[in-house]
């Protein structure tokens, strides 16, 4: 008799635990009606815990408001052509090739050349950036830059850019986040220097072409596939001297962890700026890789333009300073923060990176910052794809820890 007491008490624990999830699902397909994504984490029912299995319901209810509201933001600039934020536009154009994949359609952006030079000069050089490459499968978009200097594409503004690119090409292209691919020839090369490890989270694989990389640092790219490209006469501003050094460079870092920092460097026998189109090689090189977006290790050094996040670690804009780097690294349900220049850092987590039901520990050099459940909640899904703008880093619930 006591079995059954405890089987029926089971059974109706379940059905009541079902039926609170879909009057809290119900409640938010009614809020999404009118209300938005922004302000979901407000609402009481968003809090409430959310098991494995209801946690990709709501991550799917989500998503879908989503995406209506990026279409609604940014339609007619897909439609137009061109994205704007504040007094700032950057004019793209772009190309589709071959059939979409099962898997969604990848997405090349290819950054012209040109630089401090007249605006004709620049636009000039987008128009060629069109049809400079042609990949077998995908949407390739040629932006112009919101800039006519030097360093137009790696400016304060152009991440916010790039960000709406991609999240429109989502939504009206069926891309896949996981196949986006950044590519850049001369000035377009000096961006995919910094732009490349600066958003090392949003790129499945980049190339650079014939850039001069500055002070970029290249430790960011452990986890994102990077090509160099440059031709063995290129001498104006060092550029095939530092080419040859950031290709060593990157050896070094591979060197040191053989499970990241894949790469190929290319110095083109006898070529000069021009390659003659040698480097369009990269274009299927970069295609047979997709991003590793929950990678077990990062390794993230804030560039010139500070970021809030990368891949499932947050810290404090304000706090955010250039050169500031964490290291972290997941082993089943223990995430090692081995190194740490912030007070604070939040670690996001979701089902595929560990095992929710189970304790959680975060140590930082061997010291327990915390070790316990980790509650899901539609708040926490819901804000990391507002801020995001990525379901596939999209998170359930997160632990907040200070060293």
């Amino acid at each position: 008799m006591k079995t059954v007491k405890n089987g029926l008490f089971l059974l109706a624990s379940v059905l009541l635990c079902s039926s609170t999830f879909a009057q809290n699902v119900g409640k938010l397909e009614k809020y999404l009606q009118k209300g938005t994504l922004k302000e979901v984490e407000t609402q009481g029912f968003a809090k409430k815990e959310l098991t494995r299995e209801s946690a990709l319901t709501v991550e799917n209810v989500l998503f879908e408001a989503w995406k209506k509201e990026i279409k609604e933001r940014y339609h007619r600039s897909w439609v137009s052509k061109c994205f704007n934020r504040d007094s700032l536009r950057m004019k793209f154009d772009y190309r589709v090739f071959g059939e979409q994949p099962a898997d969604g359609r990848s997405l090349f952006i290819s950054m012209h050349g040109g630089g401090n030079a007249p605006e004709a000069l620049n636009t000039q050089q987008w128009q060629n950036q069109i049809r400079l490459y042609q990949p077998k499968e995908g949407v390739y978009v040629a932006p112009r830059a919101p800039w006519d200097d030097w360093n137009m594409w790696f400016k304060p503004g152009l991440d916010e850019f790039f960000e709406a690119l991609i999240q429109t090409a989502v939504v009206e292209m069926g891309v896949n986040p996981d196949k986006v691919y950044l590519l850049g020839y001369s000035a377009g090369g000096d961006g995919t220097w910094r732009m490349a490890p600066r958003m090392a989270d949003r790129w499945a694989a980049a190339s650079m072409m014939a850039g001069h990389p500055g002070e970029a640092s290249q430790v960011n790219l452990r986890n994102v596939p990077f090509m160099i490209w440059m031709g063995e006469n290129d001498g104006a501003y060092d550029r095939n001297k530092l080419a040859v050094e950031k290709g060593m460079v990157m050896d070094s870092l591979q060197q040191a962890e053989p499970q990241g920092y894949i790469h190929e460097t290319h110095i083109v026998k006898g070529k000069g700026h021009w390659m003659d189109r040698a480097d369009t090689a990269a274009i299927t090189w970069m295609t047979r890789y997709k991003r590793n977006t929950l990678p077990k290790k990062i390794v993230w050094r804030q560039e010139e333009v500070v970021r809030p996040s990368m891949y499932w670690l947050e810290v404090e804009r304000e706090c955010a300073r250039y050169g500031m780097s964490v290291i972290a690294e997941l082993d089943g349900n223990e995430v090692k923060i081995e190194k740490c220049d912030y007070p604070r850092v939040r670690v996001y987590l979701n089902d595929e990176m560990v095992d929710m039901d189970k304790p959680v520990k975060v140590t930082y050099q061997g010291k327990t910052l915390f070790e316990g459940k980790v509650k899901r909640t539609a708040a926490c899904l819901a804000r990391t794809l507002k801020e995001r703008g990525d379901k596939e880093l999209m998170f359930s619930g997160y632990v907040d820890v200070e060293k």
